[in-house]
Protein backbone atom coordinates (compact mmCIF):
# COMPACT_ATOMS: atom_id res chain seq x y z
CA UNK A 1 0.00 0.00 0.00
CA UNK A 2 0.87 3.41 -1.04
CA UNK A 3 0.38 6.32 1.29
CA UNK A 4 -0.43 9.76 -0.85
CA UNK A 5 0.43 12.73 1.96
CA UNK A 6 -0.91 16.22 1.27
CA UNK A 7 -0.18 19.23 3.82
CA UNK A 8 -2.32 22.07 3.23
CA UNK A 9 -2.17 25.78 4.19
CA UNK A 10 -6.11 26.94 4.74
CA UNK A 11 -7.56 30.34 6.08
CA UNK A 12 -8.46 29.21 9.65
CA UNK A 13 -12.46 30.44 8.88
CA UNK A 14 -12.42 28.57 5.59
CA UNK A 15 -10.86 24.95 6.96
CA UNK A 16 -14.41 23.36 7.96
CA UNK A 17 -15.13 24.37 4.30
CA UNK A 18 -12.36 23.13 3.08
CA UNK A 19 -13.28 19.45 4.51
CA UNK A 20 -16.71 19.62 3.17
CA UNK A 21 -16.15 20.75 -0.42
CA UNK A 22 -13.22 18.24 -0.47
CA UNK A 23 -15.50 15.29 0.63
CA UNK A 24 -17.60 16.60 -2.21
CA UNK A 25 -15.66 17.07 -4.52
CA UNK A 26 -12.34 15.27 -4.57
CA UNK A 27 -13.10 12.22 -2.41
CA UNK A 28 -15.85 11.02 -5.32
CA UNK A 29 -13.39 11.51 -8.38
CA UNK A 30 -10.64 9.72 -6.68
CA UNK A 31 -12.78 6.89 -5.37
CA UNK A 32 -13.76 6.26 -8.96
CA UNK A 33 -9.80 5.34 -9.69
CA UNK A 34 -8.86 2.19 -10.06
CA UNK A 35 -6.72 1.38 -6.46
CA UNK A 36 -8.39 3.89 -4.01
CA UNK A 37 -8.26 2.40 -0.41
CA UNK A 38 -9.29 5.73 0.99
CA UNK A 39 -9.16 9.00 2.21
CA UNK A 40 -9.15 10.59 5.76
CA UNK A 41 -8.07 14.54 6.71
CA UNK A 42 -6.09 15.14 9.51
CA UNK A 43 -6.35 18.30 11.61
CA UNK A 44 -3.42 20.03 13.28
CA UNK A 45 -4.32 20.75 16.87
CA UNK A 46 -1.92 23.24 17.19
CA UNK A 47 -3.13 25.25 14.37
CA UNK A 48 -6.23 25.47 12.90
CA UNK A 49 -4.97 26.73 9.43
CA UNK A 50 -3.09 23.44 8.85
CA UNK A 51 -4.72 20.35 7.20
CA UNK A 52 -3.29 17.07 6.48
CA UNK A 53 -4.74 14.71 3.63
CA UNK A 54 -3.93 10.59 3.70
CA UNK A 55 -5.05 8.87 0.29
CA UNK A 56 -4.38 5.11 0.84
CA UNK A 57 -4.20 3.48 -2.83
CA UNK A 58 -2.94 -0.02 -3.24
CA UNK A 59 0.14 0.71 -5.66
CA UNK A 60 2.35 3.86 -6.57
CA UNK A 61 1.56 2.87 -10.23
CA UNK A 62 -2.18 3.04 -9.63
CA UNK A 63 -2.20 6.50 -7.98
CA UNK A 64 0.10 7.86 -11.08
CA UNK A 65 -2.38 6.38 -13.13
CA UNK A 66 -4.91 8.73 -12.23
CA UNK A 67 -5.36 11.24 -15.54
CA UNK A 68 -3.68 14.38 -15.26
CA UNK A 69 -7.03 15.78 -16.95
CA UNK A 70 -9.34 14.16 -13.94
CA UNK A 71 -6.39 16.06 -11.47
CA UNK A 72 -6.78 19.38 -13.27
CA UNK A 73 -11.02 19.59 -13.99
CA UNK A 74 -11.46 18.56 -10.60
CA UNK A 75 -8.59 20.91 -9.06
CA UNK A 76 -10.47 23.64 -11.07
CA UNK A 77 -14.34 22.45 -9.96
CA UNK A 78 -12.19 22.65 -6.21
CA UNK A 79 -10.77 26.08 -6.60
CA UNK A 80 -14.07 27.80 -7.78
CA UNK A 81 -16.13 26.85 -4.71
CA UNK A 82 -13.33 27.66 -2.56
CA UNK A 83 -11.55 30.42 -4.14
CA UNK A 84 -7.97 30.08 -5.07
CA UNK A 85 -6.32 32.61 -2.49
CA UNK A 86 -7.98 30.63 0.44
CA UNK A 87 -5.77 27.71 0.69
CA UNK A 88 -2.22 26.27 -1.01
CA UNK A 89 -0.59 22.94 -1.14
CA UNK A 90 2.30 22.97 0.66
CA UNK A 91 3.70 19.88 0.33
CA UNK A 92 3.05 16.29 -1.07
CA UNK A 93 4.83 13.13 -0.03
CA UNK A 94 4.70 9.44 -0.57
CA UNK A 95 5.33 6.52 2.02
CA UNK A 96 4.88 3.14 1.86
CA UNK A 97 3.05 0.71 4.54
CA UNK A 98 4.63 -2.00 5.95
CA UNK A 99 2.69 -4.94 7.77
CA UNK A 100 4.64 -7.54 9.76
CA UNK A 101 3.51 -11.54 10.92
Amino acid sequence: MVIEWLSFWVEPELREKFITEDQQIWTPALAAQDGFLGKEIWLDPKSSDRLFLVIRWQTKQQWNNVPRKLLDQTEAEFAKVMGKDNYKLLDVDEYQVRKFP
